[in-house]
């Protein structure tokens, strides 16, 4: 009898970008060195618990969006200093939950973020080009879980945020902005809709 042999695929948007993308970047750039090339290292998902931190409902809730958002378990942060006005004391535990996300995970959450959720958002005219920071890295704020097509109506009843991250190697903000619009990321124009 023969054994059955599996065949994994790359993500759609990994081989596109090492297949095609790299070399567009680094002509389009005007770089020497292929190591140069910005390359997007992994994607940090981020959900603040906020007010609701003593629900143990709303936790459950968030939780499990956050799991079934990104395909994998997310992981308690706790607090770094304390913020009177929150009552929130520093080395809090579940002020907010968070998953890294990296190779195959991520580029498939990139590809449904961009080709199925961001689409669903209400009078989308793209996203804001004033996320960049510094280095290169890109801050996306999501206001509603409900665009992700994974959730059922039920998981979308306790409405929250989500903070997208994406960390980027070798990026300035110009860098970046044309890696993530290679990728598909609908940027709004200036002064306008997209």
């Amino acid at each position: 009898m023969a054994k059955a042999t599996t065949v994994t695929t790359a993500p759609r948007l990994k081989a596109l970008y090492n297949e095609k993308l790299t070399k567009e970047l680094q002509a389009e750039l005007g770089l020497s060195n292929i190591n140069e090339v910005p390359k997007l290292e992994k994607i940090i998902v981020s959900v603040g618990i906020g007010k609701n931190k003593d629900d143990k409902h709303h936790y459950e809730v968030v939780r499990n969006t956050v799991t079934k958002v990104t395909g994998q378990s997310p992981v308690d942060r706790m607090a770094k200093k304390s913020i009177a006005g929150f009552k929130i004391r520093a080395g809090m535990n579940r002020v907010g939950l968070s998953v890294t996300l990296r190779d195959a995970r991520m580029y498939e959450f990139l590809d449904r973020l961009v080709n199925v959720a961001l689409p669903r958002v209400r009078d989308f005219h793209g996203v804001g080009a004033k996320g960049f920071d510094k280095a290169g890295n890109y801050n996306l704020g999501i206001v509603e879980q409900s665009i992700f097509p994974e959730l059922s109506f039920e998981e979308t009843q306790h409405a929250h945020g989500m903070q997208v991250t994406f960390v980027i190697k070798n990026g300035s903000k110009e860098a970046s902005r044309v890696l993530l619009e290679k990728f598909g990321v609908p940027f709004e124009k200036e002064g306008g809709v997209r």
